[in-house]
Formats: structure tokens, C-alpha cells, sequence
């Protein structure tokens, strides 16, 4: 475990109160006098409703208010430090029956709270240098930023733009904050709850507590946009985990009448190495244990742009491959069990990675109202897989955001029905229902 430092935690509390408002600094004193300070309030209720509950499965609640608070010292000689302090708390709304939690919100326990961000960068016109603790934005490995506080890393990141549009990332993480955790842990996803004192929630958890601990990853990727184009390629080493490459592009055909054609695909492979956790552990992932780590999966999306909305039919294809782990399932020690992946057919739920080998297809519809002020989404999914048999999700997405003097204040519902399946992929093989509902006001 990486041990929390109360010092330092305390020193950018201190920080946050020196920072006014700016951008770049003439001086050593500019740097905080001229820095910037920003933020978000969040209040969310998150309900687990069960078609058929036990007492070792009943429904779960749980509701969070929480603040984000962001600091940021100005840049002198490209130079500068971020950081960003965390808190939630339940106001003693929580079940005393812990599996009446919905423990995914922000725990079981009724106060979180965690430096996020802590971080000194070096920024010109074509590259950007990261280290410390910080957020991550890339397919497999990032914030995950669904529930009141988002997944953080201890990692060195650097993002080369060798041409507009053209971004060129590499990065190595060394530990991780769950978004259910107070501070930075050499685990993933995969660990079970409280490993080396980590309150990590939601994840696959097939993994014994003496498994050693994850060494963190590697990645390099490049992303790329140009118009209606955007491609991404990707290689990641989960140490100890897996080998994945990962691709995907879409192109928008611009028609000049407003209604455009869409096209997309999306690669993955995926092997594992000498040294692998899930293998030498013998972890049942997804009720299968394996001797090696091999997934291959494709994915096609054709839609159409319309004024104000959007429709796509997405095909996922995950195949079965005999003798591993999960019998093929995709290793993602960061986004398993989030249902955060880049897949296509991922519903809020659930969807391949959390299911295992099959195919999925998806229809998605968005739609926006009165200026992209009221979001609706709507989406339908069917997932047939070896391991977990059929299963529907059917999904709403219900978003306004205000204007005027409650600028920056957004409300959000969103629901989900998953129904059927076999294995207990719902409990009892019954519904599960998820509703959220999210309260957000940025400052």
C-alpha cells in the first residue's frame, strides 16, 4: 500500500487558500497568487432494485453529497502544481445492514474523503509532462468518473502533439485510488475488498488475499482527429495481468443536408506473459480458471447524425477461446465490474467484459431539446454469451442542464432494466433495475 501523507494533504489544503484567479506567473509569488480555483457539488441516490432478492442479495440504496475542489498555481517557465481534494458523506443515510448498501456510491462506511490530485507538470506547445497523483483519461485506464469521486493514479504521464489534432500519450501508473477509496493502493479490480486496507468496491474480485500485489501499468497510445475522422490505437501492459492492444475509428460523412452517415470499428487482443496473477492464482474469473490470458474481440457501428441527435447499431463479438482465463474473457483491471469499458455494446449495467465471451448488439437514440439543454437517451441491448446465457438491458438517460443564474447546475436520471440470464448473472436469474439519480453543480 502506498501509505497516505496527512502532511501533505494538509500543505495543499493550505494551498487551495492562496490561489486567486490567473494564468501565467512573472514570479515565484505569481505562481499561487495568480493560480485558479475550481470545483463541483454533487448529490446522488443510487437504487439496486431485484426482480428476486435473498437475504444474502436484497435491494440496496445508497445516497451521497460530495465536493470536488480543484487547485491549480499558474505557470512559470512552463511549470506548475495541481491538486485536487475529494469528500463525500452520506449523513448517516446508510443501512446498518451493509448489504442494503449500494457500496459502489462511495463505500459502505459514511464519510470518504481523498486527495485525488497532487501533481507537478510541465506544459509548451508540443507536450505535456505529468507526475504524482492525477486523473487519467484513456480507453481501458482512466477516471471512471460515475459515482460522487473518480478513480485517480500515482502515475508519470507525458502527451506528445506532434501536429494539431495528434496526441501522442505515454504513461506508467505505480498505484491507484478506486473511486470507493481514501488513498493509493497496489491493486486493481480484480483484489478482494479490504486488500492491504483498501476499500475497494464493485469490481470482479476473483482474486485470493494472498495474491502479491500489481505492480501498476504501462501504455503507449496515439490518438488522432480531423473532421468527421477519429482513429485511436493503444498498447497496454497490465503488469502481471495482460497484454492488450486495442484500435477503434469512426468517420462522419459530411453530406452538406444535415444528415450524416456514420462508421465505426473497434479491435482488441489481448495475451498474457510469463508471470501472470489470474493464472498462477488459478482465479476462477467468471467461473473459469485458466492457464493463459488470450481474448480477441471486434466491434462495428453504423449510425446516422441527424440536426439535434444521433442513432447507431453497434455489434460486439467476443470470442471463446479454450484453456483461459474466463474462457476468454477481456483482462481490464480497471474498468471491470464498472461497466466503464470502450465497447460499444457496454450498457450502465453490464456488458462483455463483466458477461464473458458471446456477441451483443446495441441500439442507441439521442436527441437534444431547446439548445442542448434537455438530453434524452435511449438504448436497447442483447447479450448472448457461453458462460451466462441471454440477457436484454433497456436504458434512459434523462439530462437537463439550467442556464442563467443556475448556470452550471445539472440534473440527471438515468435507469436500467437488466432481465434474464442464467448463473445468477442478475440475482436469482431475475430483473435488476438501476435507477440513478444525479444532482451536479459546477463552479
Amino acid at each position: 500500500m502506498i501509505m497516505r501523507n496527512k502532511l501533505a494533504t494538509a500543505a495543499i489544503a493550505a494551498l487551495f487558500c492562496t490561489l486567486s484567479f490567473g494564468a501565467h506567473a512573472d514570479t515565484l509569488s505569481d505562481l499561487f497568487t495568480q493560480g485558479t480555483v475550481d470545483g463541483q457539488l454533487r448529490v446522488y441516490d443510487f437504487n439496486r432494485d431485484y426482480g428476486v432478492q435473498t437475504a444474502a442479495k436484497p435491494n440496496a440504496q445508497a445516497f451521497s453529497a460530495a465536493i470536488l475542489l480543484n487547485a491549480k498555481t499558474a505557470s512559470l517557465y512552463g511549470f506548475s502544481l495541481g491538486a485536487s481534494l475529494v469528500s463525500a458523506n452520506s449523513f448517516e443515510t446508510q443501512s446498518d445492514n451493509v448489504k442494503e448498501i449500494d457500496s459502489t456510491l462511495m463505500g459502505p462506511g459514511n464519510s470518504l474523503t481523498a486527495l485525488s490530485q497532487a501533481y507537478l507538470q510541465y506544459q509548451n506547445s508540443w507536450v505535456l509532462l505529468k507526475g504524482g497523483y492525477q486523473y487519467i483519461d484513456t480507453p481501458w485506464l482512466g477516471s471512471m468518473d460515475g459515482r460522487v469521486i473518480p478513480a485517480s493514479y500515482d502515475a508519470l504521464t507525458a502527451d506528445f502533439k506532434p501536429l494539431a489534432g495528434w496526441d501522442i500519450v505515454a504513461l506508467r501508473t505505480f498505484g491507484w485510488k478506486s473511486r470507493t477509496s481514501d488513498n493509493y493502493f497496489d491493486d486493481n479490480l480484480y483484489y478482494p475488498t479490504t486488500y492491504h486496507g483498501d476499500s475497494l468496491y464493485a469490481g470482479n474480485a476473483p482474486l485470493p488475499a494472498t495474491a502479491p500485489s500489481a505492480p501498476g501499468t504501462w501504455a503507449l497510445g496515439s490518438t488522432y482527429v480531423n473532421g468527421g475522422l477519429k482513429v485511436q490505437g493503444w498498447y497496454y501492459d497490465f503488469m502481471d495481468f495482460a497484454h492488450m492492444g486495442y484500435a477503434d475509428g469512426s468517420y462522419v460523412f459530411n453530406t452538406g443536408t444535415g444528415f450524416n452517415p456514420v462508421i465505426g470499428a473497434q479491435l482488441l487482443t489481448e495475451t498474457g506473459g510469463s508471470d501472470n496473477t489470474l493464472v498462477d492464482t488459478q482465479a476462477k474469473l467468471l467461473g473459469v480458471a485458466g492457464d493463459d490470458v488470450k481474448s480477441r474481440a471486434w466491434g462495428a457501428d453504423l449510425g446516422l447524425v441527424i440536426p439535434n441527435g444521433r442513432f447507431d447499431v453497434y455489434y460486439n463479438k467476443l470470442s471463446q477461446e479454450d484453456g483461459a482465463v474466463g474462457d476468454g474473457a477481456i483482462i481490464s483491471p480497471y474498468t471491470v465490474g464498472w461497466s466503464t469499458d470502450p465497447l460499444y455494446t457496454t450498457s450502465m449495467i453490464r456488458g462483455l467484459v463483466e458477461a464473458g465471451p458471446g456477441h451483443a448488439w446495441k441500439a442507441k437514440a439521442a436527441y437534444d431539446f431547446f439548445g442542448s439543454k434537455l438530453q434524452l437517451v435511449a438504448a436497447y441491448a442483447k447479450y448472448t454469451t457461453d458462460l451466462f446465457g441471454d440477457s436484454h438491458d433497456t436504458y434512459f438517460d434523462i439530462i437537463y442542464n439550467f442556464d442563467g443564474y443556475l448556470k452550471g447546475l445539472q440534473l440527471r436520471y438515468r435507469w436500467e432494466l437488466s432481465s434474464g440470464g442464467t448463473g445468477n448473472l442478475n440475482p436469482g436469474n431475475g430483473s435488476f433495475t438501476y435507477n440513478r439519480v444525479m444532482l451536479s453543480y459546477k463552479f
